[in-house]
């Protein structure tokens, strides 16, 4: 069995790229859903190549700035954990919050003298410099955010502006969609140990479940 993947420094997780990616096909989809391909005209199609543009791009950044948020949350409450190790003398807490910091598979199979050895460990750890309120690998994070929403759309459009007549545009868009979905989904199933195949069918019928939704409620 292969080791399972990591999230490199300065790089999102492959389900977050999966997440972005799958978040910026649905937005794609649920305009290009509503396109008409028997009665739009060439200049429709175009405005909806812009919508969609506009769309991904506006929640390209609005993901990306939730991301910098949740990266500020996250340090701030790990900080705020190893003030309270470093200070508490009830051992039991410790070791409560140590575990439930850690992956629950991991965490019900740790004893009593492995969790109190990891708060020895805590406690000798030296005060950390001021930290900074955002870094590099957030910002990193969050433009790479930004930039999967935003380019995901753009092999669904490459059809609809090579293409004059919209009907065989729109189906090879609406093609190239499943594939990304099949794929997303099968390297979402590497990451999470899933079956592959299947995960990627899976994937393919909640996008387009999810799409429905979005259009049925006017999205």
């Amino acid at each position: 069995m292969s080791a399972p993947e990591t999230k490199s420094p300065g790089f999102l997780s492959p389900v977050e790229r999966f997440s972005e990616v799958l978040f910026g096909l649905i937005m794609t989809l649920s305009i290009t859903g509503t396109l008409s391909v028997v009665s739009e005209g060439r200049q429709e199609v175009l405005a909806t190549i812009l919508g969609v543009l506009g769309c991904n791009i506006a929640w390209g950044i609005i993901d990306g700035v939730l991301y910098l948020m949740g990266a500020i949350s996250d340090r701030g409450r790990g900080y705020k954990l190893y003030k309270f190790i470093q200070k508490t003398t009830e051992r039991e807490k410790a070791h409560a919050v140590i575990a439930e910091a850690m992956p629950s598979i991991i965490a019900e199979h740790l004893s009593t003298d492995e969790l109190e050895d990891m708060r020895r460990r805590i406690t000798e750890i030296p005060e950390p410099p001021r930290r900074r309120l955002v870094s590099r690998q957030d910002i990193g994070g969050a433009v790479a955010v930004c930039f999967f929403v935003i380019f995901s759309c753009v092999p669904l459009i490459i059809p609809l502006l090579m293409i004059d007549d919209p009907r065989p545009a729109l189906r090879l868009s609406n093609a190239v969609a499943i594939v990304m979905l099949f794929v997303g989904g099968y390297n979402y199933a590497k990451y999470s140990g899933l079956p592959k195949i299947w995960t990627g069918v899976v994937m393919v019928t909640l996008g387009a479940v999810m799409v429905g939704i979005t259009i049925a409620l006017g999205g």
